[in-house]
C-alpha cells in the first residue's frame, strides 16, 4: 500500500517542467563559480524562489540564499543544496561546458540547486497537500567547508524558522535510477594538515653545505604510508592522503623549507587524534634524522564533521522512495569516506537524512570495464573528476526524491 507522501509526492512531480528545468541545469553548469563567490547561482535560485512565491533572502553567510513557504501548522522542514563549483578545468566536451577557464562544476552541484529549485516549485504548487513551513537553502562554500557554519554563524535560525528535520542529497557515480541511504553514519569526517619542513638553503652544486628540505619531505610522505597500513586496525576505516608538496624556485637551488599537504578521512575522533599524533611524530623524526635546524612546524587546518542520519529519519525517507521509485531502487552500500559540511547546518542536534542519487549515463555506465559494480564504480568518472558529467535524466528523479522526502516530514493532508 502507497503512503499518502508517495501517492501526493508522485501528483506533484507527474507534470515537471523538465525542458525548463534541464536548461536551468545547462546554464548553471555553463556558469560555475568557486566558494564564497556564488553571486550568479545564487541570484538564478533566488529568482526561482522569489516566482514560486517564497519569503526570499540573499546574501545569508556571505552568498547564501533562504527561501521561506509557510502554509499553516506543522513541522519546520528544511531542503538544502550546496553553490559552488571546482578550480578544475572541464574535459567532458559537453555542447554545455563550462565558459569560466579552469573553473569546473565537477561535484554535481549545479545538479543539487536544480533539483532544489525544482523541487520549491512542486511544493509551493501543490501547497493545498500539505501543511507546515518550508525552509530552502542554497548553501556557499561547500567545498571548503565554511559554507553552513558562515549561514548558521549569520543567524539562520534567528532569522529565519528554526527546521524540525533536514534534507539534502549528492549526485554520485553509479547508473542512474539508484537511490543509496545508510541509516547512522554515511559520510567520513576531513581534516586538513600542513608541514613545512625547515632546511639550510644553497647551491644545488655544494648539497653537503645545506640540510635539503626537499629529501626530508620525499621521506616524511613516504613514511606517512605506513599510518593506515601499520598503526590502525583494519575495522578502523581511514585515508591518508599528500594532496599537494611544493619546494624550491630554480633546478640549481636547494630551498630553505618545504610543504605538504595532507588531507585525512576519518570515522571516528580517537582514530583522528592518533593520526594526527603519528604525522607529528614522523615529520619531526624525519627532521631530527635529517639535521634540520628546528622541528617541522605542523598545522592542522580546515575540517569537516561526520555526516550520521539520524535512524528513524533516514529509514522514513528511505521507505517513502522505495514507494516512489521501487523497492530496488533503494539500497544501502554502507558510509563512504567523502566528507560534507552539511552537519554544520544541523546545530544543536537536529535530526537530518543525507542520500546519494547516482547520475552516471547509461551509454558510459555501459562502457566502463569490470566485471561487477565496484569494478565498474572505479572506472567511471566520479565526483572531482574534469570528466564528471551527470545524466541530464536525473533531473526529474532528483526533484521526486526530494519532493517525497520533504512530504513524509510534512504534514500531509
Amino acid at each position: 500500500m502507497t503512503s499518502s507522501a508517495a501517492r501526493t509526492a508522485l501528483d506533484l512531480t507527474a507534470d515537471l517542467p523538465l525542458p525548463a528545468l534541464e536548461d536551468f541545469y545547462r546554464d548553471l553548469h555553463r556558469h560555475p563559480e568557486l566558494s564564497k563567490s556564488e553571486y550568479r547561482t545564487a541570484a538564478k535560485l533566488a529568482e526561482g524562489l522569489h516566482a514560486a512565491g517564497y519569503e526570499t533572502a540573499e546574501g545569508v553567510g556571505g552568498t547564501g540564499v533562504v527561501g521561506v513557504l509557510r502554509n499553516g501548522e506543522g513541522p519546520t522542514v528544511l531542503l538544502r543544496g550546496d553553490m559552488d563549483a571546482l578550480p578544475v578545468a572541464e574535459e567532458t566536451g559537453l555542447p554545455y561546458a563550462s565558459e569560466t577557464p579552469g573553473v569546473m562544476h565537477a561535484c554535481g552541484h549545479d545538479l543539487h540547486v536544480t533539483w532544489l529549485t525544482g523541487a520549491a516549485s512542486a511544493l509551493a504548487a501543490g501547497r493545498d497537500s500539505w501543511s507546515g513551513t518550508l525552509l530552502v537553502v542554497g548553501q556557499p562554500a561547500e567545498e571548503t567547508g565554511e559554507g553552513a557554519a558562515a549561514m548558521v554563524n549569520d543567524g539562520l535560525y534567528e532569522r529565519f524558522p528554526r527546521p524540525d528535520v533536514l534534507l539534502a542529497q549528492h549526485a554520485a557515480p553509479g547508473p542512474t535510477g539508484l537511490y543509496a541511504h545508510s541509516p547512522g553514519l554515511i559520510m567520513s569526517a576531513s581534516t586538513d594538515v600542513d608541514i613545512v619542513v625547515h632546511g639550510v638553503g644553497g647551491h644545488g652544486s655544494r648539497p653537503e653545505a645545506t640540510v635539503d628540505p626537499v629529501v626530508t619531505a620525499a621521506y616524511i610522505v613516504t613514511r606517512l604510508q605506513t599510518v593506515v597500513s601499520r598503526e590502525l586496525a583494519a575495522r578502523e576505516p581511514a585515508v591518508l592522503t599528500v594532496g599537494k608538496i611544493e619546494a624550491g624556485t630554480r633546478h640549481n637551488i636547494i630551498p630553505s623549507e618545504a610543504h605538504i599537504a595532507i588531507n585525512l578521512r576519518t570515522q571516528s575522533a580517537d582514530v583522528r587524534d592518533r593520526m594526527l599524533a603519528a604525522i607529528r611524530r614522523i615529520a619531526a623524526g624525519e627532521c631530527t634524522a635529517a639535521g634540520c635546524p628546528r622541528e617541522p612546524t605542523v598545522t592542522v587546518g580546515s575540517s569537516f564533521p561526520v555526516t550520521v542520519n539520524d535512524m528513524d529519519t533516514d529509514r522514513r525517507v528511505a521507505a517513502v522512495h522505495g514507494e516512489v521509485f521501487g523497492a530496488g531502487a533503494v539500497l544501502d552500500f554502507g558510509p563512504v569516506m567523502g566528507s560534507e559540511d552539511f552537519p554544520f547546518l544541523a546545530e544543536g542536534g537536529l535530526p537530518y537524512s543525507y542520500w546519494f542519487v547516482t547520475s552516471t549515463p547509461a551509454e558510459v555506465w555501459d562502457a566502463a570495464a569490470g566485471g561487477d559494480l565496484m569494478q565498474q564504480l572505479a572506472a567511471v568518472p566520479s565526483n572531482h573528476s574534469p570528466q564528471f558529467a551527470p545524466d541530464l535524466a536525473t533531473v526529474g528523479p532528483g526533484v521526486r526524491t526530494l519532493v517525497s522526502g520533504a512530504l513524509e516530514m510534512l504534514s500531509v493532508r
